[in-house]
């Protein structure tokens, strides 16, 4: 059986990004391995084993093409209003708390938020799948 163990995106600026997932996510430095050409940073919290890895090119100077397919990095947390609040007053620029309920009843309470680069974050309230 395969076990999902990190996803990796490719960021512009290393202690700006390591800032961001630690204010919103506490993720924590694990490992830096620094290279000539390029730096992958792990994060990690005591919440789960998967890490992020960031991959800072070094002759990157403009921001990455994201390109036009959405896709997006997902967290869960205890009490979404809450961290909302949190991300808010953090300076974080969270969009609007969502009760996704398709047919009357609410099946995920969530929110996006934006990374420095531009990634999409979502954070669901934990519970039901979204554990």
């Amino acid at each position: 059986m395969a076990k999902a163990i990190h996803s990796m995106i490719r960021v512009l600026d290393e202690d700006r990004s390591v800032a961001f997932y630690d204010t919103a996510f506490g993720l924590k430095v694990a490992e830096r391995l620094d290279f000539d050409s390029f730096t992958l940073v792990y994060l990690s919290n005591p919440e789960s084993e998967f890490e992020l890895e960031l991959t800072v090119n070094k002759d990157q100077s403009e921001p990455y093409d994201l390109g036009n397919g959405y896709g997006h990095f997902a967290v869960s947390v205890e009490d979404v209003a809450a961290e909302h609040a949190r991300f808010t007053e953090a300076g974080l620029n969270p969009r609007k708390l969502v009760d996704f309920a398709p047919g009357g009843e609410v099946i995920a309470r969530f929110f996006f938020v934006q990374d420095p680069d531009g990634y999409e974050i979502e954070v669901l309230q934990r519970g039901g799948r979204y554990l």
